[in-house]
């Protein structure tokens, strides 16, 4: 970074790494430095943020209220993709992740910056998912990563804030969290030992499945082309929903992901999520599915569906094909509409009913208290011509 840098736009959390970077930025680029903060549905008390901002040297600090462009643009595709990553994680992070870029990169226009940056590690997904942002949607503008350029560990980190005197909250937390809406991912600390089950204190949104409610709750949840927009008969907004079952079936304990995890870098790590209205939502879509997908369209889809979290996770949300998969997803769904029952029960979910005006399932043709159909001479020859090449290739080349 040979030309001067006058103006840095820097994603700002709040947290140790990105104060740290306030000051340190400041201090090798001798840079103005302007802090966005995003809202994508974080538990985060936005005003003490603001004036650790200010604290920390920042001129100017936004925050960008963007849970409804999080919802509509971001988890409403991934729900019609049934997006849970290596069949698990319902991609929170790296979802809220282009979303963040696209705001930092419009301040730094508005701003007229020089560069932006980011408080990712070179170890994590998210440099990848933010850098990809800045690249698709300002190439123009210099990319500045501190943590992976300053060398600090974590307690110098800790020394550096004191000695800059900035404010940090994070020093005596025990895990490194990062919550949206749609997720609540928690690691470090005991959890970074695979064998360590996780600690009843690593959880927020969930209770103790052995403390949930000793009588199981069943909740309706009604989709229209693939979306959820009703709960128990009412229908409510998307964000409205996604709310109220984080409380429902995070009361029952449901919602809980442990699971080991490979990242973009090459890297295996243990990861442990809370995600109580992703997996509710998203378990009873697949079921719902089920029901009205013919059976290459669900094969088709259930392929297509972790490969579209793999683009996610992978940082590839500007690539041209996420695009286009989000566009056949949305026609694949459009008759993905009907009610699911689910019952949740002491940290479980099953579903025990489902309809839909586009049923293919057929009680009258599947029941087998009706009159038998096909025939046997029908039968007879479907498997006849079904077995035909199976059967002629298996004995001439082992009988």
């Amino acid at each position: 970074m040979d030309d001067k840098i006058s103006r840095i736009v820097l994603a700002y959390s709040g947290g140790l790494d990105t104060s740290v970077a306030i000051a340190w930025l400041k201090e090798k680029f001798k840079a103005e430095v302007i802090t966005v903060t995003v809202d994508v549905g974080q538990k985060e008390n936005f005003k003490e943020i603001e004036e650790r901002a200010y604290k920390a040297g920042a001129s100017k600090h936004y925050l960008v209220d963007a849970k409804e462009e999080f919802v509509e643009k971001y988890i409403r595709p991934a729900i019609r993709a049934n997006a849970l990553y290596e069949g698990a994680y319902p991609l929170g992070t790296a979802l809220a992740r282009p979303l963040i870029g696209e705001k930092v990169v419009e301040i730094a226009k508005r701003e007229g910056a020089d560069a932006v940056a980011h408080g990712a590690t070179s170890k994590g997904n998210d440099q990848v998912r933010f850098e990809a942002a800045f690249k698709a949607l300002a190439p123009e503008i210099k990319i500045i990563a501190p943590i992976r350029m300053w060398g600090m560990t974590r307690k110098e980190e800790v020394e550096f804030a004191k000695k800059k005197g900035i404010p940090i909250s994070e020093e005596s937390k025990k895990y490194s969290i990062d919550e949206n809406l749609w997720s609540r991912s928690i690691e470090g600390g005991p959890l970074e030992d695979p064998w360590n089950e996780p600690p009843e204190d690593a959880f927020e949104w969930t209770v103790d499945p052995r403390s949930a409610p000793d009588e199981p709750e069943y909740i309706e949840i009604t989709f229209e082309k693939g979306v959820p927009v009703a709960l128990n008969g009412k229908r409510m907004s998307l964000m409205e929903i996604i709310n109220a079952l984080n409380e429902i079936s995070g009361k029952h304990g449901y919602g809980r992901i442990d699971h080991m995890e490979n990242r973009i870098v090459g890297l295996k790590s243990r990861e442990v999520y809370e995600a109580p209205a992703a997996l509710t939502i998203i378990n009873a879509k697949k079921d719902l599915e089920k029901l009205v997908l013919n059976k290459r369209e669900y094969r088709v889809k259930k392929n297509l569906d972790d490969y579209w979290a793999d683009l996610v996770y992978d940082g590839l949300w500007f690539d041209p094909i996420r695009v286009e998969l989000d566009k056949f997803m949305e026609e694949l769904t459009k008759n993905v509409t009907g009610d699911v029952r689910v019952k949740l029960f002491k940290g479980s979910i099953n579903v025990v009913g489902r309809r839909s005006p586009y049923a293919i399932y057929d009680k009258a043709i599947s029941s087998y208290d009706s009159q038998w159909f096909p025939s046997d001479e029908m039968a007879r020859g479907f498997i006849d011509a079904w077995l035909m090449d199976s059967v002629i290739s298996f004995r001439k080349r082992f009988l």
